[in-house]
């Protein structure tokens, strides 16, 4: 892994609805973590892409807005990091571009993160935006020169591409871009309530501005199974394990010892545990939210956006030069 003291991170989400615990231990944590050790950090509101799985970008400016006070509430530094949105950057939506010409058909069909969000999305036709997105995604990582992206396990088939093309524009015209390393975290991904995995779009997770009854309320709905014994087995025993394991996150433990401590109390004290465990975790983070205006956000935005059209434009002018479209 490079030094995370020089190097430049790109990571962000669509404002498709609240960021929940799975991002917050999946990659929200580690960009804090990457900010704290002096990394370059851009935070992408990747707005544009919220159109490669539905017809029309519903409640946006709300979404927007709810994810950079996500952002802000979690701890990262609007004065250390750039947030910025998709939609106020041209240049860097340019790139797409030259790298839509450096990556086959087939390479795109075989993605199985694209392949699994069409089947989220229950669509019957897939939009060039939605088959493309890989692409997009490698813009975005590649118009700052980001060498270090914090991702989820299953982003990775996304971040391939972007490796893909960076080393293939670097064979064709010449070294511009760092073939970007990933960066998991060590948490195991988190299932949602329904026992599937935890995501905004099936409605499973816990929002990390949910507030205490919220919390008990999905946590109360969550699949257990009919064992008394509360003992972390993901293998055998997905969903209590997975709810153990939520709790142990929170706690800042290791599993087996929040499950030994639980031991014969059953799903009603997993579940207690769990909802006791979560709610002391977002306190902090709710207070942070509380203290937040729209006028603050919009500030925040206008900023960041100010510094990626800077970034971008510089890039996307090495970009043209290496190719010698002047």
């Amino acid at each position: 892994m490079p030094s995370t003291k020089t190097s430049t991170i790109l990571t962000g989400d669509r404002p498709t609805g609240p960021l929940h615990l799975g991002h917050y231990f999946g990659t929200l944590a580690n960009r804090v973590r990457l900010q704290r050790e002096g990394g370059d950090l851009f935070v992408l509101v990747a707005d544009y892409q919220v159109l490669t799985d539905r017809d029309v970008a519903d409640r946006l400016p709300e979404h927007v807005e709810g994810l950079v006070a996500d952002y802000l509430s979690v701890g990262i530094d609007p004065d250390r990091a750039t947030i910025f949105r998709h939609s106020a950057v041209p240049a860097l939506n340019q790139l797409m571009l030259p790298f839509l010409s450096l990556v086959s058909v087939g390479e795109l069909r075989r993605n199985p993160t694209v392949k699994d969000e069409i089947s989220v999305s229950g669509q019957a036709t897939v939009s060039g935006l939605m088959f493309t997105y890989p692409v997009h995604q490698a813009a975005d990582i590649l118009f700052c020169k980001a060498d270090l992206v914090p991702v989820g396990r299953d982003q990775l088939p996304h971040q391939e591409i972007a490796r893909l093309v960076a080393r293939r524009f670097n064979e064709r015209y010449g070294p511009v871009f760092p073939v970007p390393d990933a960066l998991l975290s060590d948490a195991p991904l988190l299932l949602g309530t329904d026992g599937r995995k935890m995501s905004k779009s099936r409605g499973n997770a816990i929002a990390l501005s949910a507030g205490p009854d919220e919390v008990a309320r999905l946590v109360k709905r969550a699949k257990t199974d009919a064992e008394r014994e509360i003992t972390y087995e993901p293998e055998t025993r997905p969903e209590v394990s997975n709810l153990v394991r939520i709790a142990a996150l929170c706690q800042d433990r290791d599993p087996h010892a929040v499950a030994a401590e639980i031991g014969s109390g059953g799903a009603a004290a997993l579940k207690k545990t769990v909802v006791d465990s979560v709610n002391e975790f977002l306190r902090p983070i709710r207070a942070r939210r509380a203290g937040l205006d729209r006028g603050e956000l919009r500030r925040v935005l206008d900023r960041g956006n100010e510094r990626a059209n800077e970034v971008a434009g510089r890039t996307l002018a090495e970009v043209r030069a290496a190719m010698a479209m002047g």
